[in-house]
């Protein structure tokens, strides 16, 4: 538990909690609650140099670069548009995210949202994500790169972009950059109604899943938009 609060809450919350565990009284006081409290305030206040101090939340399963970890089912938090990593934290935060009974990704993320005080401390965050430097991620699924990219142009790219940048203007995220694995479970949940459901930017894909019929689609794409990575 008392890791889990570190993760949660970052060193100093988590100083505090281990000193009222290892205590002989039965409850945390009202005095040390209330210092909990003012020390999660000061690190989650939304000053832009906050950021690194709340990324202690998310570099366990983020790594401490934003890398991802797919042995955790963390994405990569780089080569994405600040803008769509604010989105969907405050979708996550907000309740617009994670919340169907079988998206259990997505209820863990939500878990964490709640603990990012307000909209000013997920600003700090998601600047400091964003100076963190971009990398090339691993190619982990096999498609047809061609077939793929057939596929992308009359499928994908009139909202993502010709080389899956993204566009913000039609709120489509960019998709090169973002790990292969990552992308081809999203687009299943979507394909299945477990995400989209909650969120009208999500639904928009849940509509356009149905154009990659099979996984074998899906898979050839993913490749195909991963190769424009490299």
């Amino acid at each position: 538990m008392i890791i889990n609060r570190l993760l949660l809450k970052g060193s100093v919350v988590a100083a505090l909690v281990l000193v009222a565990a290892c205590s002989d009284e039965p409850a945390v006081s009202v005095d040390s609650q209330a210092a909990a409290e003012q020390a999660q305030n000061v690190l989650a206040s939304g000053d832009v140099n906050d950021g690194k101090q709340l990324y202690v939340a998310c570099q366990a399963c983020h790594g401490a670069k934003g890398g991802g970890n797919k042995a955790m089912n963390a994405p990569s938090l780089v080569n994405q548009s600040p803008w769509y990593v604010k989105r969907q934290l405050m979708a996550f935060k907000e309740g617009r995210r994670g919340t169907h009974p079988d998206d259990v990704y997505g209820q863990q993320m939500a878990a964490i949202a709640t603990t990012i005080a307000d909209e000013a401390a997920v600003d700090s965050l998601v600047a400091y994500v964003d100076s963190l430097p971009d990398r090339a991620p691993e190619a982990t699924l096999d498609g047809n790169v061609k077939k793929g990219a057939d596929f992308y142009s009359m499928v994908c790219g009139s909202c993502h972009g010709p080389n899956a940048e993204g566009n913000e203007l039609l709120d489509s995220p960019a998709l090169a950059g973002v790990d292969d694995w990552y992308l081809a479970r999203q687009f299943e949940l979507f394909r299945k109604g477990i995400r989209g459901a909650d969120d009208k930017y999500g639904r928009q894909m849940v509509m356009m899943a149905p154009a990659l019929p099979t996984e074998e689609d899906v898979h050839n794409v993913v490749s195909y938009i991963q190769s424009l990575a490299e």
